[in-house]
């Protein structure tokens, strides 16, 4: 009976400290442990940010990184952790601020030449909204070259 009780109280209290978090916590402790189921599973060896951002350096590049406010030239590849690709580009410019927070905080970490491996937590990409194709709460993997940077 002893064993009942505690195990009815451990639960208890694993349902009030879920209920008490906001639902954008408990999604980042999803997203991380994906991450992390990810990583594990692809042999990874990159590094997380405060953020929960996700990046292995394939290739550092050249010194000129890119700021918020700089153009940037890329090739990318988007795809699902499953791997199922639901995007790629090749020469595409755009200004680094209008893009998704995952790819303006893991662009700045390299250099034009660069390449860069991002696997990006649902906040940082389409949140709970998605877009498209991208259902919500997603964690999306992309894979960037980085052509050039035009501050």
């Amino acid at each position: 009976m002893k064993k009942y009780i505690h195990y009815f109280i451990g639960l208890t209290l694993l349902i009030l400290v879920l209920g008490s978090c906001k639902k954008s916590d408990q999604q980042s402790l999803v997203d991380k442990q994906i991450i992390e189921n990810y990583v594990q599973a692809n042999n990874l060896q990159g590094t997380f940010t405060s953020s929960g951002l996700y990046y292995v350096i394939v290739s550092p590049g050249g010194s000129v990184h890119p700021t918020l406010d700089s153009t940037v030239n890329v090739d990318y590849k988007g795809s699902f952790l499953s791997g199922s690709v639901f995007d790629q580009g090749t020469n595409v410019s755009f200004t680094l601020n209008q893009v998704i927070l995952g790819w303006q905080e893991g662009l700045q970490l390299i250099g034009a030449g660069g390449k860069i491996i991002l696997i990006i937590p649902s906040a940082l990409a389409y949140g709970t909204s998605g877009s498209g194709s991208i259902p919500s709460n997603t964690v999306l993997r992309f894979d960037v070259t980085l052509n050039s940077v035009t501050k």
